[in-house]
């Protein structure tokens, strides 16, 4: 099940179903199934209180992943800062839309065993993330 929540903020227009459907799909193509998905999205200050509290960093950021998952069944809260989506969007000259859609999608990597901290690993995140958003727009059509 998924979930949207919101914390200090207005919840995106994401169209629920077609969007649950997505992330079914993409967490499929790594041979896992859906379990309890929260997205709390929530403004900057909101994250950075997350951030230090929980990960003791103590900086913004767009996602803050919590991974809950058990054996192939995904399940997590994903904390999403929409102040920093923007920003992001902005600085990278990306639509505000789907520079959300990318990090909707990073916190479901993540869970799904993705990582993007270490050597090389940035890059395969972007490759992930590139043809997830590619299943997005081939599942409006």
């Amino acid at each position: 099940m998924i979930t949207y929540q919101t914390d200090g903020v207005r919840l995106p227009a994401i169209k629920k179903r077609e969007n649950n459907a997505w992330i079914k799909a993409v967490a499929a193509k790594y041979g896992k199934r859906i379990g309890e998905v929260a997205y709390i999205f929530c403004n900057d200050q909101r994250i950075l209180e997350v951030n230090r509290e929980y990960l003791q960093h103590d900086y913004y950021t767009d996602i803050i992943t919590f991974d809950y998952t058990e054996g192939n069944r995904i399940s997590g809260d994903l904390f999403i800062s929409l102040d920093t989506v923007k920003t992001n969007a902005e600085q990278f000259g990306q639509d505000y839309e789907h520079e959300l859609y990318r990090v909707i999608i990073h916190g479901i990597l993540h869970l799904c065993g993705i990582d993007d901290k270490g050597p090389g690993q940035r890059e395969l995140m972007e490759a992930a993330e590139n043809q997830a958003l590619e299943m997005r727009g081939k599942n409006e059509e």
